[in-house]
């Protein structure tokens, strides 16, 4: 009786010392398991941050776009009016659309970014373009699509223009261009297809071609002369048709792409809004599983003792 008295003692005592093991173990691997619950848990709070601070970044961009596309749109409405006159002036001289001389492309974009593709559309519609005129000559405005185009057809640009239209596009701006591209041509032109983007609505813009027509352009075509234009007038005559054209491109392509950029930043806010839910979901099942831990912790630590 003894000797099964003693053995039955020394199993107890092993038992005691199993089970004293695997709370011990449970007990390290509750412990790192928080640990490392704890850790996800600073991570996510730490983007959670981030990204409500970008939120409120580009909730304000959304609120300056929208001034500035409301001042963008009546400017627009104005230079549209001049540029429409002019055009009806060439439409109804009834100027033919093939003429002598060098042909130039003048692509109308902006410094800026943060709108979207808008820079990409002029730039994929003067490339298409240029695609079978090698000998046509490239004037931008606008370092952004400056910087795409030049990968593929830097030996065609022959003039290059920045800080164009920074709040407001004003005329003074286009005169400028204009006067530069009249004198900084080699050889002169016969005529240059402006690409910019139209604006159709909020969210809808589109690339278009407006035509500038050199003088002997003008003087050709076949209702010119019912306007009786003396010759010494002839030469401001063009110079004001080219800089309404351009102004009204620079307007247009203004309006667009004030538009645009309320259009990303309004995504990019609502992008926000959906990651910082799912955030905060993650975050706080990750803060329930911790405490659900800590309880197991205490009544583990209860049972044993």
């Amino acid at each position: 009786m003894s000797t099964l008295f003693v053995t039955g003692r020394v199993l107890a005592a092993a038992n005691t010392a199993a089970s004293a093991n695997f709370a011990f173990r449970s007990g390290l691997a509750v412990e790192r398991d928080q640990t490392r619950n704890m850790a996800t848990l600073r991570e996510v709070q730490m983007r959670l941050k981030s990204i409500s601070n970008i939120s409120k970044i580009t909730k304000s961009m959304k609120m300056i776009s929208s001034t500035k596309m409301a001042r963008a749109q009546k400017s627009m409405v104005q230079a549209r009016q001049w540029g429409q006159t002019s055009q009806a002036f060439v439409d109804h001289a009834e100027v033919a659309p093939e003429v002598e001389g060098k042909t130039m492309y003048l692509t109308v974009s902006s410094d800026s970014g943060l709108c979207g593709g808008i820079h990409s559309s002029v730039s994929k519609a003067t490339r298409r373009a240029l695609a079978d005129k090698p000998e046509a000559g490239l004037v931008i405005i606008g370092d952004k699509a400056k910087a795409q185009l030049q990968r593929s057809l830097r030996d065609q640009i022959s003039l290059t223009f920045s800080q164009v239209g920074k709040s407001v596009p004003q005329y003074a701006e286009s005169c400028a261009i204009a006067d530069e591209i009249r004198g900084g041509v080699d050889g002169g032109f016969g005529k240059i297809n402006v690409i910019y983007n139209r604006f159709n609505s909020v969210i809808s813009y589109e690339a278009t071609t407006l035509p500038i027509y050199a003088e002997g352009a003008l003087t050709s075509a076949g209702q010119f002369a019912a306007y009786e234009v003396e010759d010494d007038v002839l030469d401001n005559l063009q110079e004001f048709l080219m800089a309404n054209a351009i102004h009204w491109a620079i307007v247009e392509g203004h309006a667009s792409e004030m538009a645009a950029k309320r259009t990303a930043m309004e995504n990019a806010t609502k992008n926000a809004g959906d990651i910082i839910d799912k955030l905060t979901m993650i975050y706080n099942r990750g803060r329930q599983a911790v405490i659900t831990n800590e309880l197991v912790e205490i009544i583990t630590g209860a049972s044993a003792l």
